[in-house]
């Protein structure tokens, strides 16, 4: 069946949205300028600052959601129910956990490359496969099991990759394997959050652009106010900025001063998160949800391909290896198989339809995915 012009360019938006997210964030991280006081030139590394943005972005979807709700109201033979009632404060425990997943992502994206950083992120199948056996009561099938250990091999070839790559000044080996760790640790944090969501928020059948933007409200709020003790908290040479604090956000604000391209870079990557997370409901919504994890394996590609020709990191053929075999665990855990296999089997219907409603199948995804 043929694509129509608004479907090619909600799969369009979706691609390019969620590409500039990612190497918004990196580009940022490279710059270099001076910051208050007239300290020396400095990177600008200000994870949890970056993270705010990100939730400001989420946040605008209530934005999207209240437009809609107007044209709803216009139109009341709309087959959405936009106003259905619901306790905001389902969306504080994921919110928290998606507030803490993503400072850690944004930390270890200072320590690695933007490509190892997509990569790693598809950890999340292992643990959300095994927490969802743990507290929901799933029972996975075998296909699903294979997916979870095709993953593991796929992430400590990833991994490995980044073990025998060169590396600068700006990211030495230390700091990539803490990075690669990191990230990886976050995915647990991510999984947790998808397990709350699938317990407690799911049920209530919230439309999806008003859960996002309900969770970016949270993460913008407290984050924000978290960013006033993280200005005294003494982080050593964990930390990026020259005061040696946890976060320094009047330190960002002074490089953004003397550095516009910063704004530029954190306007990119508050602005794509918002279009990205609309385009992926809407791509779930008028396509598939497998359509949208094929966009997002592609969105993989896409960053790592511009990473390589924007000379942010050097080629390691294993990389190609190691995104190759985490395709196929994701495509076995959401069972992408099944069609093939039916079709092999001359029409025969795919096998245990019910397992379409596992945590990362079909509209299973985490409210905000952003992975």
């Amino acid at each position: 069946m043929a694509w129509t012009k608004y479907q090619l360019f909600l799969a369009g938006l979706m691609l390019v949205t969620g590409s500039i997210n990612t190497l918004s964030a990196k580009w940022a991280d490279n710059f270099v300028a001076q910051g208050c006081g007239g300290s020396k030139e400095h990177s600008f590394q200000h994870p949890f600052l970056q993270a705010v943005g990100m939730f400001l972005g989420e946040f605008s979807c209530l934005a999207a959601f209240y437009l809609l709700r107007c044209r709803a109201a216009r139109h009341p033979d709309a087959s959405v129910d936009l106003q259905q009632p619901f306790n905001p404060l389902l969306f504080l425990p994921p919110a928290l956990c998606d507030m803490t997943g993503t400072s850690i992502m944004y930390v270890a994206l200072n320590m690695t490359s933007a490509s190892s950083f997509q990569m790693l992120r598809g950890a999340v199948i292992i643990f959300t496969g095994l927490f969802s056996v743990a507290f929901l009561g799933r029972r996975l099938v075998l296909s699903q099991w294979l997916g979870i250990l095709t993953t593991i091999a796929g992430l400590v070839v990833v991994g490995l990759a980044d073990l025998l790559s060169k590396h600068d000044d700006q990211h030495k080996l230390s700091e990539v394997i803490t990075g690669d760790l990191l990230i990886i640790m976050a995915q647990v944090i991510v999984a947790i959050q998808m397990v709350l969501e699938e317990k407690f928020v799911y049920k209530h059948n919230v439309h999806p652009l008003r859960a996002v933007g309900t969770e970016g409200l949270f993460g913008f709020v407290i984050l924000s106010l978290l960013l006033v003790p993280m200005y005294y908290i003494p982080a050593g040479s964990f930390s990026g900025n020259p005061r040696g604090t946890l976060e320094d956000a009047l330190d960002a604000f002074c490089q953004v001063g003397r550095q516009p391209l910063i704004a530029l870079a954190l306007l990119g990557n508050i602005s794509s998160i918002a279009f990205f997370n609309f385009a992926g409901i809407s791509v779930t919504k008028e396509l598939s949800a497998t359509t949208r994890m094929v966009l997002d394996s592609l969105r993989t590609v896409v960053i790592w391909a511009l990473s390589l020709a924007l000379g942010w990191e050097a080629f390691h053929a294993l990389q190609i290896l190691g995104f190759l075999i985490l395709l196929t665990g994701t495509a076995l855990y959401n069972g992408l198989h099944r069609p093939l296999l039916a079709r092999l089997a001359r029409g025969q219907p795919p096998a245990d339809e019910g397992e379409r409603e596992r945590l990362l199948d079909a509209s299973r995804t985490a409210i905000n995915d952003t992975s």
